[in-house]
Formats: structure tokens, C-alpha cells, sequence
């Protein structure tokens, strides 16, 4: 599972084993969630200040986090997204 990012201790990563709507996988502790990329939808239980922070992150990144969707489809090399700063 690649790590696409990291920032204010949130790891997140893409797998490129999964189908369905574009989402990313974030980790923070013993936390883990998805979210969906283009609803923002969210599965899985997340700190809430954390969670703002991915959702604001995922915003700000749509566009390359979709891209990136399609790379690992293809399973080519998904390249790193600059952190939330």
C-alpha cells in the first residue's frame, strides 16, 4: 500500500488492488478510514481534529488525488502528494 503523504502524524496511502469509487486510506494512531475522494464521504472511525485535516488536505488535492487513483489501476508507480502545511 503506498504512502502518498504524510502530515501531522496522518499517514495516507492508495492500494492498487482496489476497484470501486476513487478513496484514500488514512491512518492516525490506532485509527484507520476511508474517504471517498470526490464526496468525501467517510468508513471507519477517525479523530474529528484529524479527520478535518484529511478532508481539508483531500480537498485541496482532488485533482492529483484522482490522478494518482488512475495510476494505481495500472499499477504503475504512485507518486508522493506535498503534506498538508
Amino acid at each position: 500500500m503506498p504512502v502518498i503523504s504524510r502530515f501531522l502524524g496522518i499517514v495516507i496511502s492508495m492500494h492498487y488492488r482496489e476497484h470501486g469509487v476513487p478513496h484514500l486510506h488514512a491512518r492516525y494512531g490506532k485509527y484507520k478510514t476511508s474517504v471517498e475522494v470526490q464526496s468525501g464521504s467517510v468508513h471507519g472511525t477517525f479523530p474529528p481534529r484529524a479527520l478535518r485535516h484529511v478532508r481539508e488536505w483531500a480537498a485541496m488535492h482532488q485533482t492529483e488525488l484522482l490522478e494518482r487513483w488512475e495510476a494505481a489501476g495500472r499499477h504503475e508507480a504512485i507518486e508522493p502528494i506535498a503534506p498538508l502545511e
